[in-house]
């Protein structure tokens, strides 16, 4: 046998000596994060500072180590003392803000104070203006002041995705900067902030269709468009469009499929879907799903969703299902069409295990639906895909045979 010392997954090591110069860059380099951790931990904690300053020590140290949750939270408290406008249950900045008043708005003593709210625009206490809209030029001031901030953080942590797109703590900032804008700022100018944010989540998704983290962001993302503070409306039928073009792009989007499970009921239910309709949808829905099949027959997470609808079908009352006033009868012809086109797949891929794990799974729920015990024939394949499934993923073996156990199939094997 071939020495396996020098390799791992079959990738050979190289060697990879560090030169002096290198060691001593490295030494250096972790010397100064370290400095920057402590002054940042020191100011922020121990000394409950928030300036503007400290929001640009965080920035430094977040920029070498965005995965640094705790010093987000610096971040945002130190954010929270630049802001003009009334800050959000539950986002004092706690002794750095001490010189605010309680509405949020900064005194006129706050511009001699050493705290950290140096970040903040001081307000003049002469006469207050007409603005837009019926508010003050005060008013518009420190909302313009308020965006520009809140923009500016959106930027901060673009570069951060890009370098680090599954790090949640940058999501989880970014949505609490959003937040942060829908309750400082007018409906109009946070609704566009939103629908930017849509955008950037349509684009990292383009670089990386499957980013389960940048799918989550973007319902997040639709269900805040849709509410009412941000004067929305449903968005199903063109997030529905959305997951339609990932998926011509990408069969194996297991994230695409998903939303997609989620988006059906809310889009029927929007359209007054009748039964015609909704049946003529379930048609479609199933004919879509089983063409990708046939094209990846070895893709999990388009079994996932076919395994979705047939589930709508064997238990609608349970689920949101597509067509829930199908007959009994109309619901075990489906299954059992379904099964005989799985059947079919074998004559190309022989040696497919998913299509066995289909076939297996959905005799069962045909059994359930028509609340019986499998017939001989029914009982004779069951057997027969469980021995595929044995020899074709052995490492499994145990599921195997507590399948073998519930069904109560070892006793025909053993016939056999």
């Amino acid at each position: 046998m071939a020495d396996q010392g020098g390799s791992q997954h079959g990738i050979a090591r190289t060697s990879r000596a560090r030169t002096e110069e290198q060691r001593l860059n490295d030494l250096d380099r972790i010397k100064k994060y370290g400095e920057l951790e402590r002054q940042v931990r020191a100011r922020a904690a121990a000394q409950g500072d928030y300036s503007a300053e400290v929001l640009q020590l965080t920035g430094k140290l977040l920029r070498l180590n965005p995965e640094y949750y705790t010093i987000w939270n610096a971040r945002r408290r130190s954010l929270i003392c630049g802001l003009s406008s009334r800050p959000s249950a539950g986002s004092s900045c706690s002794r750095a803000c001490s010189s605010t008043t309680p509405s949020g708005t900064t005194t006129t003593s706050s511009a001699n104070s050493s705290s950290s709210c140096s970040t903040a625009t001081p307000r003049s206490p002469g006469r207050r203006t007409a603005g837009t809209s019926g508010t003050t030029a005060d008013d518009d001031d420190a909302a313009s002041h308020d965006l520009e901030m809140l923009k500016s953080e959106l930027r901060f942590t673009i570069p951060l995705l890009l370098d680090a797109p599954k790090c949640y703590w940058i999501w989880s900032y970014r949505l609490w900067i959003l937040r942060q804008a829908t309750e400082r700022l007018r409906p109009a100018v946070a609704r566009r902030i939103w629908e930017e944010e849509l955008g950037l989540a349509s684009k990292m998704l383009g670089k990386d269709r499957r980013n389960f983290h940048a799918w989550g962001y973007r319902r997040h993302v639709v269900a805040q468009l849709e509410s009412a503070a941000l004067a929305g409306g449903s968005m199903a039928a063109a997030e529905f469009a959305y997951t339609d073009r990932m998926i011509k792009m990408d069969l194996s989007n297991f994230s695409a499929w998903h939303s997609r499970s989620r988006l059906i009921p809310r889009l029927l239910d929007e359209r007054g879907a009748d039964d015609t309709a909704r049946r003529a949808f379930l048609d479609s829905e199933l004919n879509t799903i089983r063409n990708a099949i046939n094209v990846g027959p070895e893709d999990q997470s388009l079994w996932y969703y076919h395994q979705f609808l047939m589930l709508g079908l064997v238990t609608p009352e349970g689920r949101a299902a597509i067509a829930p006033a199908l007959a009994l009868a109309d619901r075990v012809a489906y299954v059992t069409r379904e099964i005989g086109e799985i059947k079919e797949l074998l004559e190309d891929y022989e040696d497919e295990k998913l299509i066995y794990e289909g076939l297996f799974d959905y005799t069962l729920y045909l059994c359930r639906l028509e609340n019986r015990q499998p017939n001989s024939d029914e009982r004779a394949g069951l057997v027969e895909w469980l021995g595929k499934l044995r020899r074709l993923d052995p490492m499994r073996n145990g599921r195997w045979a507590d399948l073998e156990r519930d069904c109560g199939l070892k006793e025909g094997r053993e016939g056999e």
